[in-house]
């Protein structure tokens, strides 16, 4: 059998902190390398630029809309001739490098036309030597039909999902995830994302998006693991920084906050969990001055104490005394 095109398929956005890894590892399994670069400010597109493989797409839309920038890129990827392979990820994210070695991947090769490919989802660890596993699987892999995609506006499917289609779920090769290597990025981003679902989908309750957005506080100890030397050596043996971590001191995401502000006045967010932030010292740093009006914490006595109970039951949230408070919460407006 003809083996396939590898196509690797990444919306961007001020992804520079990471993107170089990104490329460099996607470099070595992909053909194509499909960025769809969302307005960014930072050197996002010069580094895409010095990489042979990448084709630096544009997406010039103020919206986040995750299907709409799927659909581009699976369009882009489509005027590629021959038989094509799919593999979807974001930039913070990287196969585990056993890859290389590994049966798994020449069966992803040989996938018959309509096969979904799923992977493990592992987050490492601020320390880059530990991990944990998201209990689900991931269909981030299509060997491409011609399928239609459906897609949704925020955590969307990134590849057409046929019915009835095989599915082929990898074991050994899986998704090292980066986005927790660097935790205060993480809480701007998660931040942002609790705005977003404040606006976009405002019959959703506080306390559910608040659960949604703050799993990572309830990982259990046993469930965090030291990475394998196999995840990695294959990228170091090729000098690929595998460990650094560039930090920046306040990620996009606080702007747009700042932003949102500015559109809807603090006390719209107020049952969000984002006021451990000093929103004013941060709208001085970006803006070099104080800003038009007051940026305090909103929130009543009683919201403060209803944010660290959350806070405290996060890691018992499945608890039947904890899921019954919660929906009081909800049955009060929460």
């Amino acid at each position: 059998m003809e083996r396939p095109t590898v196509i690797c398929l990444t919306p961007v956005r001020n992804e520079g902190w990471i993107l170089e890894r990104f490329l460099t590892c996607a470099s070595l399994w992909a053909d194509y390398i499909l960025l769809l670069d969302q307005l960014s400010s930072d050197e996002t597109a010069q580094i895409a630029r010095r990489h042979s493989k990448v084709t630096l797409l544009t997406n010039p839309s103020t919206t986040y809309d995750e299907a709409e920038r799927q659909r581009r890129l699976i369009e882009a990827a489509r005027c590629i001739p021959g038989r094509r392979l799919l593999i979807t990820l974001d930039a913070d994210e990287m196969l585990t490098a056993n890859f290389m070695t590994s049966p798994e991947w020449r069966s992803v090769l040989a996938a018959p036309p309509g096969s979904i490919i799923g992977f493990q989802w592992v987050n490492i660890l601020p320390d880059l030597q530990r991990y944990w596993t998201s209990p689900y699987d991931y269909y981030w892999g299509f060997m491409d039909d011609g399928s239609d995609h459906g897609g949704s506006t925020i955590h969307s499917p990134r590849i057409p999902l046929p019915p009835r289609a095989p599915r082929l779920t990898l074991r050994e090769v899986k998704v090292m995830h980066y986005q927790f290597t660097d935790w205060e990025r993480l809480e701007s981003k998660t931040r942002w994302y609790q705005c977003w679902e404040r606006i976009n989908q405002p019959e959703r309750r506080a306390v559910e998006v608040y659960r949604q957005y703050h799993h990572m506080y309830a990982v259990a100890p046993e469930r965090i693991q030291p990475i394998p030397g196999d995840w990695l050596t294959g990228y170091r043996e090729r000098g690929i920084d595998m460990t650094s971590v560039l930090r920046d001191r306040h990620p996009w995401w606080d702007k747009e906050v700042l932003d949102l502000f500015e559109k809807f006045g603090t006390a719209h967010f107020r049952r969000q969990n984002i006021w451990q932030v000093d929103w004013q010292a941060v709208y001085r740093e970006l803006h070099e001055q104080e800003p038009p009006v007051a940026l305090g914490d909103p929130r009543s006595r009683i919201e403060k104490l209803i944010h660290r109970w959350l806070a405290k039951t996060q890691a018992d949230k499945s608890k039947f005394p904890i899921r019954t408070f919660d929906r009081l919460l909800g049955l009060l407006g929460w």
